[in-house]
């Protein structure tokens, strides 16, 4: 029990320095009188998005700074995605073939920026939307502020509509602190990448490190790219999204929150600092720790193991509420029951790391991807 106890308190050491502090997308006063210096694309790849593209288009109308252009390209889809698009007015280009080596959403965002104008590419996944009408001249002004080269990613603030969407709460923390840069070491550690659904960079840097040409058959085209660009000497970007963009994730059911995580984590794993991944794990087990301590106590009709595990308990609960309303907008209560979160997390986690690391192989919108 000693030893469960070392172990908690690793973990809520190491949970609040995971993400110690999560710099936000700047509300820039007089923002009114300023107008970004250069033009935008904006490219949305969209793989059967017919239910959620429109709420992404309707907030792009209503921004009161509007882009050069729009770009949906439609890969592949088999619902009413493309027609959705055209009738809203913006451009639809199709991705008709897929060739050998390309992983979908990357061929989808190279087709859009090779034929946008913009000078500035804003890369958004088609289940994202703007939250204000200020939104897209924050997120242009703030990439100008930090000097407006390099690239500059936003992870959006997490909606949870249905219950079930709440298992994602542990890999939405997980994903902002295994990017590295939001410990008390802020960007002295190197940043893993990319946040995928929100990128925006210079057309010159983006061409400059081959784009998504160059990362075309990673799963992780996010992390890749950005990799990309810092090889390139050119500066990686990442902030939290809260109050300027969000998403909703896998609002299709529990199978494709499973089936999208089981894609995403076996091999995001290898790009989070070592430290940064002892971290995590040292948290994660802390977790199951507490539970363990108090289930001792309980075996050993020991009050004072049993008072120890409850109050490691709850506090691990509070602080894993407390991580999760960084990121998303998860109910409280489900946090009572946080072992479950946690358990839920190591098996999808173990899933994709055997698809990634053994069969070499995930399935992700009705396509089978080799890794």
């Amino acid at each position: 029990m000693v030893i469960s106890s070392i172990i908690i308190a690793a973990a809520l050491v190491s949970g609040f320095l995971l993400l110690w502090r999560i710099p936000l997308v700047q509300s820039i006063d007089g923002i009114e009188d300023k107008r970004p210096a250069e033009s935008v694309s904006v490219i949305i790849p969209a793989r059967n998005e017919a239910l959620r593209l429109p709420l992404l288009l309707e907030s792009l109308c209503q921004q009161e700074f509007q882009p050069e252009e729009i770009i949906v390209v439609d890969d592949q889809s088999t619902d009413s995605t493309a027609q959705i698009a055209t009738a809203a007015g913006v451009q639809v280009i199709s991705v008709t073939e897929l060739e050998d080596g390309w992983i979908g959403k990357s061929k989808a965002c190279w087709s859009g920026a090779r034929l946008s104008a913009g000078e500035w590419l804003l890369f958004l996944d088609a289940d994202t939307r703007l939250v204000n009408p200020f939104s897209l001249r924050r997120l242009l002004i703030n990439f100008e502020t930090l000097g407006g080269r390099g690239s500059l990613s936003v992870q959006p603030y997490h909606t949870v509509v249905r219950f079930y969407e709440s298992l994602s709460a542990v890999f939405n923390i997980i994903v902002m602190a295994g990017m590295n840069v939001f410990t008390p070491w802020g960007t002295r550690v190197p940043s893993a990448g990319l946040f995928g659904p929100c990128m925006l960079c210079r057309r010159d840097d983006y061409f400059r490190v081959g784009g998504h040409e160059a990362i075309r058959g990673d799963v992780m085209e996010d992390l890749s790219l950005g990799q990309a660009f810092r090889k390139g000497g050119l500066p990686v970007h990442c902030l939290g999204g809260r109050e300027v963009i969000s998403f909703r994730m896998y609002p299709d059911g529990l199978a494709q929150l499973i089936e999208g995580w089981t894609k995403n984590f076996g091999t995001a794993a290898s790009s989070t600092h070592p430290l940064i991944f002892a971290m995590i794990i040292a948290w994660i087990s802390g977790g199951f720790s507490t539970l363990t301590l108090l289930l001792y106590g309980i075996r050993d009709s020991s009050l004072l193991w049993i008072s120890a595990g409850i109050l490691a308990y709850m506090f691990y609960a509070l602080q894993l509420l407390w991580l999760a309303r960084k990121v998303g907008n998860f109910h409280p209560m489900l946090f009572t029951v946080f072992p479950v979160l946690l358990g839920f997390f190591t098996l999808i986690f173990l899933k994709s790391f055997y698809q990634t690391k053994v069969l070499r192989t995930v399935s992700w919108r009705g396509r089978q991807v080799k890794v």
